[in-house]
């Protein structure tokens, strides 16, 4: 009866363990595709863009401007939304199944359409785990101060 106890809870041990390891894999993972985004939004390639958004992308601007999927890439690949720096701060991540809830503080500087700017957003990001990969399914910003 001991033994049998015994042999439950290293089950128990193992099963806690392995869970707690994938759910920080996934956490690291999805903190790579933001990583990922961020590097992509200040040198930005159509094809890297393309690849780590969704199909079914909605990006929303803190101006209330959204965009979908190829207007997205066309901004940031034509210079009309231009990001020269980002950085990231206060990052949440919480995964749930195939889904990923990202929050941040973004600061930065931009040159739109000539215009250089500083930013400072609190970011909600949403991200898809689809064909093994974290897509960027949802994205929606507001300034702060």
């Amino acid at each position: 009866m001991y033994a049998k106890k015994l042999v439950f809870l290293f089950v128990v041990l193992c099963t806690m363990t392995t869970a707690n390891s994938f759910a920080q894999s996934q956490d690291q993972a999805v903190a790579q595709a933001v990583e990922k985004l961020r590097k992509l939004m200040i040198d930005p390639d159509k094809a890297g863009l393309e690849a780590i958004a969704s199909d079914q992308l909605s990006y929303g601007h803190s101006s209330g401007k959204i965009e979908a999927k190829a207007a997205f890439v066309e901004a940031l690949t034509s210079g009309a939304s231009d990001f020269k720096t980002i950085d990231l701060t206060e990052q949440t991540i919480t995964v749930v199944d195939n889904t990923a809830l990202v929050r941040h503080r973004l600061t930065g500087e931009t040159l739109d359409k000539g215009n250089a700017a500083q930013v400072k957003l609190a970011v909600l990001l949403v991200w898809v785990k689809q064909k093994g990969d974290w897509k960027l399914l949802a994205r929606q910003a507001v300034k702060v101060q």
